[in-house]
């Protein structure tokens, strides 16, 4: 599953594919940005994170 998120810090939208077993375990993945090297946790919330999914 290839999530499209986007960064808190600056914005821009990256592709991630959380390893996962179950979806609740989503809400306890990070993600490191490529562009601002910031880290933000994956999930959907009132700033929508999760932007969409992507085709592998």
């Amino acid at each position: 599953m290839v999530l499209i998120v986007k960064c808190p810090g600056c914005g821009k939208n990256q592709k991630t594919n959380p390893r996962i077993t179950r979806p609740s375990d989503l809400t306890k993945k990070t993600k490191r940005c490529v562009y601002c090297g910031r880290s933000f946790k994956i999930h959907s919330n009132n700033n929508s994170r999760i932007v969409g999914s992507a085709k592998k």
